[in-house]
């Protein structure tokens, strides 16, 4: 994993917006509906051509396919894993009990998703069954980008947020159903870094789910539930280097009040038990902005780096630059070294098919302040006239 020797690096969590066209036909495919399959891989190559070129034209410096050749961040496991049938009936965040009229919003703003709350559930022995899917989205990735990033990486979902959004019926207890996710997702996990990419392990479960699936829970039960979901990562990912993975964690990528996430200062401990080399955490939150100040009091391991959240990615404000280079000079402050800093953004902009918050355009343009941000930082930070 490269870090930030002369320059403050840009990267982002994974996804981003599909066209109307591929969306329908990622709709489809998860339906189990009849599509044309040229006409798939044709729109493939489209939608990752495109997603590549807005990356580097922006400045990214650590780029992936914008998770374009799947219809959600996790939800796509089930094309490829025995065992999944039926629907789960998922349980939703605490705010969205107490604000109805978000949940109306919702309804209203993306009234035709993918699955979500609906997603199939476990209903009988899992084994991953097709690496092809995978192994062909490696390889048109790679085809694409060539030598455009100066480090690629691949999304996979972790098992703890597989198993907080597509609910066990047949294993009998949370325990047993992360071991088997474990086991079949590691499939997955050394299919990624054989490749040669960076893996980085989607694992919103570990912050989102205090409010979800553990919301009845004290939070030191929750911490409990937080270390065995990062044990069920680090038996997925074991014989990986450390340095070769990174772990996405989040609040959920969603407009809302989020008035019950629990602090960061919480939860990191258990964080630093994941077997991995770079934390993306998200910053640009209003309601977890001010949470630098939690690695004062638990400081990152001086073999991590630090991916902070600089861009907000449930907005269409455009950050100005400024701002990027002040939260990613805050960034650097708290982790005591420039090197082990990647500036990103707070999670994916396209985390489910058609449901996108920021607008196509906005997007780039998020992204290219991303990268302006951080020369602005860079120059500041290095005491160079342009970092650039």
């Amino acid at each position: 994993m490269i870090y930030s020797r002369d320059r403050i690096l840009t990267t982002h969590v994974g996804s981003l917006p599909r066209n109307e066209t591929l969306s329908e036909l990622l709709i489809r495919r998860e339906a189990g509906e009849n599509y044309d399959t040229k006409v798939m891989a044709a729109e493939l190559d489209k939608a990752v051509q495109h997603v590549v070129d807005q990356q580097a034209n922006a400045g990214i410096d650590v780029g992936n396919d914008g998770e374009q050749q799947r219809v959600g961040f996790q939800t796509y496991v089930p094309q490829r894993m025995e065992g999944f049938g039926g629907v789960s009936n998922r349980r939703r965040g605490k705010e969205f009990d107490d604000f109805p009229e978000l949940v109306a919003n919702l309804q209203r703003r993306f009234p035709h998703m993918s699955k979500q709350t609906n997603a199939p559930q476990c209903q009988s022995e899992l084994k991953y069954r097709d690496i092809k899917p995978l192994q062909d989205e490696i390889a048109r990735f790679k085809k694409i980008a060539g030598s455009r990033f100066s480090e690629c990486f691949m999304t996979a979902a972790s098992p703890g947020i597989i198993s907080s959004t597509m609910l066990d019926a047949y294993y009998g207890s949370q325990d047993k159903y992360l071991s088997a996710l474990s086991r079949e997702m590691k499939h997955e996990y050394h299919e990624i870094h054989k490749a040669g990419l960076i893996l980085q392990i989607d694992a919103p479960d570990l912050a989102m789910d205090r409010t979800m699936m553990y919301r009845d829970l004290s939070d030191a039960q929750f911490i409990g539930a937080v270390e065995r979901h990062i044990q069920a990562i680090n038996d997925g990912i074991e014989g990986i280097p450390a340095d070769r993975v990174r772990l996405h964690v989040c609040y959920g990528n969603w407009e809302g009040p989020h008035i019950h996430d629990i602090p960061l200062e919480k939860i990191l401990p258990a964080l630093y038990q994941a077997k991995v080399g770079a934390l993306s955490i998200e910053f640009s939150n209003p309601r977890h902005a001010h949470e630098y100040a939690a690695f004062k009091k638990h400081p990152l391991p001086k073999h991590m780096l630090l991916v902070p959240g600089v861009i907000e990615t449930t907005s269409n404000f455009v950050e100005h630059p400024e701002v990027v280079a002040r939260r990613i000079e805050e960034a650097v402050a708290a982790v005591g070294e420039r090197e082990r800093v990647i500036a990103s953004t707070d999670c994916g902009f396209g985390t489910f098919t058609k449901r996108e918050w920021v607008i196509e355009p906005v997007v780039w343009l998020k992204l290219k302040s991303l990268r302006e941000g951080a020369d602005i930082a860079s120059a500041r930070i290095w005491g160079k006239k342009n970092a650039a």
